[in-house]
């Protein structure tokens, strides 16, 4: 099948992510949907986009409505490296997410984010990217990198060992779940993963619906417990800056 981006790119992480993007974008049962989110998670706005492809921001917003047809391959291609320029051009930080996620052997769609840091940083520094609060104290106070992970598509998709792995290459680190309602499905997970990570962030809820076991578990196995609200795209954006 021929690169629906046109992009001589290659094996390099910007040619695999602009497969990944045009190849969900064609195949998709609604295509104008599947553009939206792959904009929207580049957090690039209908004007930006249109600007950069030389055309009207209501051609964007046309096709992503489904008022105007399908977008054949051309176009499709224009939006991919549209977005993959604008990235580039605000230092490549959705491109290096990425790359940091094949690297380590997960899709995208279950691992957001994994990095490792060049000397250990306070946990403090990780809460203060998710805005976070923490509800249960943990037995150390630094960490060596961060994976922030979909938790639904993690438990359901990942074994035991598939699950270790998303420690990379140290398990002092902190572990951010993402799609969290209540917390009891990572918090039961992480009980028969050992060891155990420096701090766990529960991303999505709040700390009056938090499952009341969860701090509980989490002070049993020594690990920091907390949660958040914030917006995952601005807290994938200050994880960067550590």
């Amino acid at each position: 099948m021929d690169d629906p981006t046109g992009s001589d790119a290659g094996d390099t992480p910007r040619g695999q992510l602009a497969r990944r993007i045009a190849g969900e974008i064609t195949l998709s049962e609604d295509p104008g949907a599947t553009l939206r989110k792959w904009r929207t998670d580049f957090d690039v706005s209908q004007t930006e986009l249109a600007d950069r492809m030389d055309v009207s921001s209501s051609v964007v917003s046309d096709y992503e409505s489904g008022r105007r047809a399908s977008p054949g391959i051309g176009l499709v291609s224009r939006v991919v490296e549209s977005l993959l320029d604008i990235d580039e051009a605000r230092g490549g930080d959705r491109i290096r997410q990425f790359a940091r996620v094949v690297s380590a052997g997960f899709e995208s769609d279950i691992v957001r984010d994994i990095r490792e840091y060049p000397a250990a940083r306070p946990t403090e520094r990780v809460y203060e990217a998710f805005e976070a609060t923490e509800v249960a104290p943990g037995e150390r106070d630094t960490v060596n990198g961060h994976t922030v992970i979909d938790s639904i598509e993690a438990i359901t998709s990942l074994s035991s060992e598939e699950f270790y792995r998303l420690y990379g290459q140290s398990t002092d680190r902190a572990l951010v779940f993402t799609e969290v309602t209540r917390g009891e499905s990572p918090l039961v997970a992480l009980r028969v993963v050992t060891p155990t990570p420096n701090a766990v962030i529960l991303h999505g809820v709040e700390e009056t619906d938090l499952w009341p076991y969860a701090p509980k578990l989490a002070r049993a196995d020594g690990f920091a417990l907390a949660v958040s609200t914030a917006p995952l795209e601005s807290a994938l954006e200050e994880l960067a800056e550590i």
